[in-house]
């Protein structure tokens, strides 16, 4: 075995690339374009939850009451879709923003579309989470599920699309971001049950969204490389005693190689 860390490194290379990893973050151009485009969505999103919220304080959070997810209450189900939108308080949102910016432009820069879905799944998840599981009688509001739900699809992302680099900003977002993971305990006042569902959310959009490469090519057939020959796969045209190229190709152990070289011979 090599000690040989260069050596080492390029074996770890070749056998992940041969499982289909992918080593870079892809086309330089692309990511970058993609990552500008993440920056604006990300920044046009807390404008709008911000301009809500000084809506909300202005009506004395009157939007929070009326839009807010109210479990297991039928008439309440289209507000699954408003209610990220929506928090009870400044400290709230401020604490909702941060991780929100920051897991959504993760999540939105390999591309919007697919971003997109992540989203409709995970707001999905997560206020279905809220309506079935929490109190009756309380009203469930934030972005926080939303923020799980991009939480489980950056750290599974990588795994699931093989890109080693996302696999470590996965690894890098959970660890620096560990401590949120106390509140998917029961908390009086923490709405868990939607940050379950989102996180549960992010994980199956990561596999529901994954990269689907195209199967590798299997490898050619052995040939014949006689000099002289013409090449071609054992076991197609030489079996047949057809000539390709500048003379026959026979395989040696047809029962009728000598018939075809004497025919050839012949030129028939």
């Amino acid at each position: 075995m090599s000690n040989d860390p260069s050596e080492t490194g390029r074996s770890i290379r070749s056998r992940l690339s041969r499982q289909g990893w992918a080593l870079d973050i892809g086309n330089a151009d692309a990511v970058l374009s993609g990552a500008r485009r993440a920056l604006f969505v990300m920044t046009g999103v807390l404008v709008v939850i911000w301009a809500v919220q000084l809506a909300n304080f202005a009506d004395s959070y009157q939007l929070a009451s009326t839009y807010g997810i109210r479990a297991r209450d039928v008439g309440s189900l289209p507000d699954i879709l408003t209610a990220p939108f929506l928090h009870v308080s400044w400290s709230h949102i401020e604490g909702n923003s941060g991780p929100l910016f920051i897991f959504g432009f993760l999540a939105a820069y390999r591309g919007i579309a697919k971003f997109a879905a992540v989203t409709v799944i995970v707001v999905l998840t997560s206020g279905l989470a809220a309506w079935f599981f929490e109190s009756p009688g309380t009203v469930g509001v934030g972005a926080s599920g939303v923020v799980f739900g991009y939480f489980g699809y950056i750290i599974v992302r990588g795994v699931f699309d093989r890109h080693v680099i996302d696999v470590l900003i996965g690894a890098v977002m959970a660890l620096c971001f560990a401590y949120q993971f106390a509140v998917l305990l029961p908390h009086e006042g923490i709405g868990w049950q939607a940050h379950i569902g989102g996180l549960v959310g992010g994980i199956l959009a990561g596999w529901f969204l994954r990269e689907r490469r195209a199967a590798k090519p299997a490898k050619a057939d052995a040939v014949s490389t006689k000099p002289g020959t013409a090449v071609t796969a054992v076991g197609e045209s030489s079996k047949s005693g057809k000539t390709s190229g500048k003379g026959p190709v026979v395989d040696p152990s047809n029962p009728r190689a000598d018939l075809y070289k004497q025919l050839d011979d012949m030129g028939l």
